[in-house]
């Protein structure tokens, strides 16, 4: 997943939602104090229902959306004779103002509401897809990225939050494992849908969007019609300062994971942006449906990762994600010397499942011991280094292509993957020798 900002914890699209510790044992989700969060309005009752699946819907398109584009980066390429580093920076607007955006509006819908928030946002992202099923060249493609970033990253803070709002005391955690599980199910099936548009419509860069413009138009209707969960409070305008900050209680998790972090976030932006020209330089007479179907692989497992591991403890689910990579690499270099798409796709799978190990395992080592004052510029801290580690590398990438061909930079990126999650697996050991048995957070059963 979104919220990165201070005054409320922080819900990321990718990966697990904070959750805390009761007295009981068991978990629940993390709520902040009436410092950071005002109460809900009601409790959830079987009426709550319908609000759930609303929001539930919301994450899950919202990531459709981002991953949407994946498989038509080769018709884009082909049409208007786009290079690697030019589909890598188009990649790169979006989660780059993502982050901005969680970053800053991230917390808004704590102070103005969630309806507020999450209707202005989902008519930006259904404006951003006008501007993506309209774009005839790159500049217009990088405009209606940025927008869509930013449309993101406030509606998924606000809808994570008004998921949180609506969780159900007698079935506790139903809501944060809701918010963990949907954003990657939604990327897995945006890239689905996309993919499976290529052969069945006449023009396949434009009807995916058009379909999730309309989608998002609904939403925001049906989101009118609901009852707000939260209460307006003062300090929306204060509320617009990013603040970041890493206690040392969780400096110590995430100097030890760190590596492994940037490791699977920059194989997720890899896949994302020239997946497809990965499977065409390996597979060159594969149908371009093949394209969009890696990064598929990468969500699904991903996706089905956070779910098989929501009960293991988090820094062994961390050195798991770690020591996938390394196979991950050494398929995707065996595709590139003649193993086949079989290999790559392989590689693809254990990516993620390291993405979705690695991601939720490290960001609960950080948040096992801390207050909750501290959760919100923690989390925030993390993805500020989660989605660098996206974007920056696979922009590096693009450039390399444009310079050395995509097989050299491929080499260098899996190469470069490898180390980093060996020297967290190193870390990740020799912290767990040594380092007193500690309270950590499990997502919910």
């Amino acid at each position: 997943m979104s919220s990165a900002t201070s005054g409320a914890p922080a819900q990321c699209p990718y990966a697990a939602v904070p959750l805390r510790e009761t007295t009981a044992g068991r978990t629940a989700p993390h709520r902040a104090t009436p410092a950071h969060r005002t109460a809900p309005l009601r409790e959830t009752t079987p009426n709550g229902t319908a609000p759930l699946v609303l929001y539930a819907s919301v994450l899950t398109t919202l990531l459709a959306a981002s991953s949407a584009p994946t498989p038509l980066y080769p018709l884009y390429q082909d049409q208007w004779g786009l290079s690697a580093l030019t589909i890598t920076v188009i990649f790169s607007a979006y989660s780059l103002t993502l982050l901005l955006a969680l970053l800053t509006v991230g917390a808004l819908s704590d102070h103005l509401g969630r309806r507020p928030v999450l209707v202005g946002a989902l008519v930006l992202a259904a404006a951003s897809m006008v501007l993506l099923a309209t774009a005839d060249g790159a500049g217009p493609l990088i405009a209606a990225r940025v927008l869509q970033g930013a449309a993101t990253g406030a509606a998924t803070s606000a809808s994570g939050a008004a998921l949180l709002d609506l969780d159900d005391p007698l079935r506790p955690g139903r809501s944060a494992l809701t918010n963990s599980i949907t954003p990657v199910a939604g990327m897995a099936g945006g890239v689905l849908v996309s993919t499976l548009l290529i052969p069945l419509s006449p023009a396949p860069t434009v009807t995916v969007y058009l379909l999730l413009a309309a989608l998002f138009v609904a939403q925001a209707a049906a989101v009118t019609l609901t009852a707000e969960t939260g209460r307006r409070r003062p300090g929306a305008l204060r509320s617009l300062l990013p603040r970041l900050g890493v206690p040392p209680s969780a400096r110590r998790a995430l100097l030890t994971a760190g590596t492994g972090v940037v490791a699977v976030w920059a194989l997720g932006g890899l896949y994302s942006s020239l997946g497809p020209a990965l499977v065409r330089l390996v597979a060159p007479g594969t149908p371009r449906t093949a394209g969009g179907m890696v990064f598929f692989t990468v969500s699904a497992a991903a996706a089905l990762t956070v779910w098989t591991l929501r009960r293991t403890a988090p820094a062994t689910a961390a050195t798991g994600g770690c020591l996938a990579v390394i196979p991950s690499a050494a398929l995707s270099l065996g595709a590139l010397h003649g193993a086949g798409p079989l290999a790559l796709f392989g590689g693809a799978a254990l990516a993620g499942i390291a993405f979705g190990a690695v991601s939720q395992g490290a960001l609960r080592m950080m948040l096992g011991s801390l207050d909750e004052r501290d959760r919100a510029t923690t989390v925030a801290a993390y993805y500020v280094l989660s989605y660098l580690a996206m974007s920056l590398p696979a922009v590096a990438a693009g450039a390399a292509t444009q310079h050395y061909g995509l097989r050299t930079a491929a080499h260098a990126y899996a190469i470069g993957a490898a180390v980093l999650a060996a020297a967290a697996v190193a870390a990740l050991t020799a912290s767990r020798r040594h380092a007193a048995p500690r309270n950590t957070i499990a997502l919910p059963r």
